[in-house]
């Protein structure tokens, strides 16, 4: 489907979001977020396949400052709180934008998936699926942010991330110095997320170089009612190293809940 653009409101300044509409169905959508380095595009396949298989609408975007939306400046974006303002400020204004009105499913990623908690804390949500989650910050994930900005330093990562992403330096270095920041160490979600009361799928691999199971376990005990799904010879990106198992995973917790719902309106 055709790639599109809104502009929303945000701290006084029209932005302009791209975004993308996939599959079809008269349900809540499927809302798609992604990682620290993602866009639309660097979804692939995924949320198409995913739509696909539970037969519902998706909606992909990109970030400010990320994919073809609007960049604006680093430190107006890049802030301790930078995943709240996404969740409390951004999200909602895209959803006004698009009349979106019905609570909607979220699939989260990385970064993604703590927005994704973070809004579904604040606002009704039919669901949540969180891959690679983050609820607090852990040495290795500091350790491995550490050398993806060698990488980006000293190898072609920056001519690869150019091909999804406007002004890759932009998103960059506005993810990875902010990770990397003294006081970023104490970012936690860990007691906002106490208040989701949405069914949750926390997804994680095994082989995930940046953050431990204790990251979905943690949410699992925060968060009643949250199923885990640890997936093996998966590392940071679920959907990605595995997707076969996730898609059936996720669909099997959509139409489960679905069903649920049915009953309860009975």
């Amino acid at each position: 489907m055709t790639v599109e653009f809104v502009e929303i409101d945000w701290r006084g300044r029209r932005v302009s979001i791209e975004y993308q509409w996939i599959g079809s169905g008269d349900g809540a959508p499927l809302i798609f977020l992604h990682e620290g380095l993602g866009s639309r595009a660097m979804w692939r396949d995924f949320p198409a396949r995913l739509c696909a298989a539970a037969g519902m609408r998706g909606l992909v975007y990109s970030r400010p400052a990320y994919g073809q939306s609007t960049l604006r400046e680093a430190d107006e974006i890049w802030d301790v709180d930078f995943m709240h303002r996404q969740a409390h400020e951004v999200l909602p204004a895209l959803l006004k934008a698009l009349d979106i009105s019905t609570p909607p499913w979220l699939v989260g990623h990385s970064d993604g998936a703590s927005i994704a908690l973070l809004y579904a804390a604040r606002y009704p949500v039919a669901g949540a699926i969180v891959l690679a989650p983050h609820i607090f910050v852990e040495d290795l994930t500091v350790a491995s942010i550490e050398k993806v900005r060698v990488a980006y330093e000293t190898t072609d990562l920056p001519q690869r991330l150019g091909k999804y992403h406007a002004d890759p330096d932009s998103p960059f270095w506005g993810w990875n110095r902010i990770w990397l920041h003294p006081p970023f160490k104490d970012w936690s979600i860990e007691e906002e997320i106490g208040t989701v009361s949405c069914p949750v799928l926390a997804v994680q691999g095994l082989d995930d170089e940046y953050g431990t199971l204790e990251q979905i376990r943690g949410i699992a005990r925060r968060v009643s009612g949250t199923q885990l799904l640890e997936l093996p010879a998966c590392g940071h990106s679920p959907h990605r190293d595995q997707p076969g198992v996730l898609i059936e995973a996720a669909v099997r917790f959509i139409h489960a809940q679905a069903g649920a719902d049915s009953v309860q309106k009975k």
